[in-house]
This record gives C-alpha cells, structure tokens and sequence, in this order.
C-alpha cells in the first residue's frame, strides 16, 4: 500500500487528490488549516468540509513548519513510511496593483503559495528518503498558469507560483538517482474556491466568465487536476522529474 500526505485537503484540488488517491487505494493523510485567516477576505477551508474529505485528517497551517513536521512523522506513525507527498494548499489576494496590496495579504500570499511549499519539502522529503531503495518516492506541487503570465492585480500570486515552478525545477536535480522524483502541475482557470475569489476581485459576475480565455472553452474540474497528480504520484511516473506541466485547458498557448 501507497502512502501520502496531502495539504490544502478541505476543498478544491486538494480535497479531490485525497478522494482520487483514496479511491486508488493509498492511505491518504488529509491536511488543512481547517480555519479562516484574518488577512484574507474570503472563507478558507472548514473543519467540516475536510471531515467530508477523508477519515484521515491533522490540522496544520503550511506556513509553520514544525506543524508540517509533525503531520509527515503522523503519516509514518500510522503507515510506517511516506511515499507521496503533494502540496495543493493555497491562497489568493490582489485585486489592486502590488504597491497598493495590504502588507499582510501579501504576506498571506507568499507564505501559503510558496513558503508553504518549501516547508512541506522540508519536511517531507526526507520521509520519502527513508523509505528503502528501489524508491519511487513522489514530491508534487501545484504551480498555476499564473507562474508563466504576468495576470494583473495579482502580481504576489503570479510571484509565488512562479516560485513553485523553479523551486520543483531545482528539486529534481537534487533528488537525482534517489529513486524519488519531484514535479507540479500547472493548473488553468479551475472550478474551486480561489477562482471564485479571482472573479470576485476582478469585479466579474462569477467564476464562469474565465472559461472563454480557455481553448477548451470551459472551466477545469479539480477532479481534471487531480487525475494528473495521482499519475505523477504513481511508481510508473518515474521517467519524468523536474517538469512543471501545465494541465490548464490550453490556457497558455
């Protein structure tokens, strides 16, 4: 039996790896900070919600990295090792051009978007280490369209995805012949709650008006996303790392 650890678990992309990879028949432990933060103007994820996702759950803020410590030793405490680890938590905020931006929404975004995944590295990859060799360890995380757009009124996001995108890129080549690999998807505009909050900072109607910057002309679904990531987490996915793969509906072309 597989094992992993997934952040951002409550809603979104999150929550639909932890139902797919559960359905695969991996122990999935399901993290979130299950609370709102005061910087943010909209609503995070809930502790219902994240019951809702999984049996398996600890609350952890990614921006705190003994908290992250001690969801990967849980994860090896109950299963007896980690092989899977993805980072899909995330925020957003903007809305006004950066110089504008309040200082602590700001802060929220390169913490969660960023920092948040360095921490989850930290932690975890050691774990996926520890596991004896042949390894097929797996180090994910969420990128976005934004890492290769300049998207206006969201400079700290585009900043922070694009972040993602080198730090995977340098995660590849230092985890070279461990038999553990590291990679992100690159998401497009897809139905969750952050593309809601996007809308709503761009004074738009709702979610949907983004489907037609889309070639495919519609939104994503998270489960779209999560597919992918569960084939990226799967021993079979070896022959790529350092990749940072847009799964965005063509939204970069």
């Amino acid at each position: 039996m597989r094992t992993a650890l997934v952040t951002g678990a409550a809603r979104g992309i999150g929550a639909a790896t932890v139902r797919h990879l559960t359905r695969e028949g991996y122990a999935v432990l399901a993290v979130d900070i299950a609370a709102d933060d005061p910087a943010l103007p909209y609503a995070l994820g809930s502790p219902a919600e994240l019951a809702t996702v999984s049996s398996e759950t600890f609350v952890a803020d990614v921006r705190d990295p003994s908290a992250l410590a001690a969801a990967v030793a849980e994860a090896e405490r109950r299963w007896g090792g980690l092989d899977v680890a993805i980072a899909a938590a995330g925020v957003i905020a903007g809305g006004v051009p950066l110089w504008e931006m309040p200082p602590e929404q700001e802060d929220a975004v390169l913490e969660v978007n960023l920092r948040g995944v360095v921490n989850l590295a930290r932690a975890a990859i050691p774990a996926l280490l520890r596991r004896p060799e042949p390894r097929s360890g797996r180090f994910l995380a969420v990128a976005s369209a934004a890492a290769t757009s300049g998207l206006p009124m969201l400079a700290a996001y585009c900043a922070a995805k694009a972040g993602v995108a080198g730090l995977i890129r340098a995660l590849g080549v230092e985890l070279g012949g461990t038999g553990v690999t590291a990679n992100a998807v690159s998401p497009g505009s897809t139905d969750t709650p952050i593309l809601a909050e996007s809308a709503r900072l761009y004074g738009l109607p709702g979610a949907r008006e983004f489907a037609a910057q889309q070639p495919v002309g519609r939104l994503l679904e998270p489960a779209e996303i999560a597919r992918f990531l569960a084939f990226l987490a799967a021993p079979e996915s070896g022959a790529t790392t350092g990749a940072v793969v847009p799964v965005d509906g063509g939204l970069a072309l």
